[in-house]
């Protein structure tokens, strides 16, 4: 029987199988931010441990950075103390750090990819759930928690139980105005929040295939949305003509022997998965969520579930109180007060370039505040370059510089309380932008046009 493209990355690095069917995970890719790192280098520290690998780690700050005079000291102090233990735990173990100031700082899921650092084949963990986003590449890539970090600072490896397989396959052309957010945000909407749970998830078909690493990258990063611990996607000629020429990637003869490798990295025609789903590109529409977990999306023309449709009512409307909505509702024509454009799924230069595109010319809402945060500081110097910070200007955006941002309302990238934004992040909790905040995940190209019209309205017909 043939092998999924998870098992054959799993299997390759599989150092040891315990008798009660726990695996040892080797890691070859170790990515660190502020958040989870301080408590994890504490603890090797207490122990009188050592990195064991630290040329496989890089370090950035990405979560708790300022998007605005990021020359300047960081004033809120929680966030200035956790950004100043990673400089100086790098600098005592010797991780190579992207911080402040560095030409390659950034949100941690944007600049691996960008730098070379994430390739096909390869075994990736960060500190952070998003870490699937990076299952893009064909690589396995999943978040951990504090006491696992500082065991893979200490060995390299990590004690896993395998997770089942899904596959989730996409087939047909995209309707107009229809993206990689749409179609993640449709999965999920008809799999709910939790219908990945303990599942590795891989998608395919014709649609998949036709997405740019940008949007692939999108796709694999709302992965664990659905509870999945994880998605990936098999390279191709697509994945190897972006990894080419970049940072820290294979060059020469080391790339081609690498694209050989990564070559026979697919699902073999006869693998099995443990569960699969098919879905039609023709049933997928603009997306946006009405509630508070990413689960509760809708088409954008659409109306908000009856209440007796949902089988847990109580969360339903609870949600929906939240919202300020009520079942049944359509959301067109609501007033929108913010647009967040960013975090680790929608703030790399397709998606910048695709809200310029549509801006250009235009002036945002007088009412609305919108503003764009690039997933890097290479994002960020691009964007310059192609004269895109000179349309969003123009169109009353507020390119921001790099971070996590109002993704999670840090610093003073917050939501006011009972304000809607539509956003382009993965998270639509309860105060996730900030308390009271009211959070409607989106596409770029959809906040794009709330932001014009100030007010949500109909994609498709929009578009024309």
């Amino acid at each position: 029987m043939g092998k999924t493209l998870f098992e054959k990355v799993w299997e390759a690095h599989v150092v040891k199988t315990l008798s009660g069917g726990q695996e040892v995970l080797y890691i070859d890719r170790h990515l660190i931010h502020e958040v989870t790192s301080p408590q994890a280098f504490s603890e090797l520290e207490k122990r009188g441990l050592s990195l064991f690998r630290n040329e496989k780690m890089v370090a950035t700050a990405d979560h708790n950075v300022p998007t605005k005079n990021q020359h300047l000291p960081i004033q809120e102090e929680l966030s200035r103390k956790q950004v100043d233990q990673l400089i100086k735990n790098c600098k005592l173990h010797g991780v190579e750090l992207f911080g402040l100031g560095h030409p390659f700082q950034g949100i941690v899921h944007v600049i691996g990819p960008e730098l070379g650092i994430t390739l096909p084949g390869r075994t990736l963990v960060c500190g952070d759930s998003h870490t699937s986003t990076h299952g893009a590449f064909g690589a396995i890539a999943f978040g951990i928690g504090t006491s696992q970090v500082a065991q893979v600072m200490a060995s390299q490896c990590l004690l896993q139980t395998r997770p089942k397989t899904m596959r989730i396959s996409v087939n047909g052309q995209l309707r107009k105005g229809v993206g990689a957010k749409d179609i993640i945000l449709h999965i999920i909407s008809k799999l709910s929040a939790s219908g990945g749970t303990g599942y590795f998830v891989e998608y395919d078909g014709s649609t998949i295939r036709a997405l740019s690493m940008e949007g692939r990258m999108t796709l694999c990063n709302m992965s664990i949305e659905m509870g999945a611990r994880g998605g990936m996607i098999a390279p191709d000629e697509t994945t190897f003509e972006y990894i080419e020429g970049r940072k820290f990637a294979p060059r020469g003869k080391d790339f081609e022997k690498a694209k050989t490798y990564w070559s026979t990295l697919y699902t073999d025609e006869d693998a099995q998965f443990d569960s699969s789903y098919t879905f039609d590109s023709a049933d997928i529409h603009p997306m946006i969520t009405y509630g508070t977990n990413p689960g509760m999306g809708i088409p954008i023309q659409g109306e908000i579930p009856a209440i007796e449709a949902i089988n847990n009512m109580e969360s339903f409307s609870k949600s929906l109180k939240y919202m300020g909505f009520e079942p049944g509702e359509a959301l067109l024509g609501k007033k929108i007060d913010y647009v967040f454009i960013g975090s680790c799924t929608n703030s790399r230069i397709e998606d910048l370039r695709m809200v310029a595109g549509y801006v250009k010319n235009k002036q945002k809402a007088p009412h609305i505040t919108a503003i764009i945060v690039p997933g890097s500081k290479q994002v960020e110097k691009q964007a310059k370059a192609e004269g895109l910070h000179e349309i969003l200007a123009a169109a009353g955006f507020e390119l921001r510089e790099p971070g996590c941002s109002a993704c999670l309302g840090m610093n003073e990238d917050k939501v006011p309380n009972g304000a809607y934004c539509v956003s382009t992040s993965n998270r639509n909790f309860e105060g996730r932008q900030g308390p009271g905040a009211r959070t409607l995940l989106a596409s770029p190209l959809v906040a794009a046009i709330t932001a014009i019209e100030g007010k949500i309205v109909d994609i498709e017909a929009h578009l024309g």
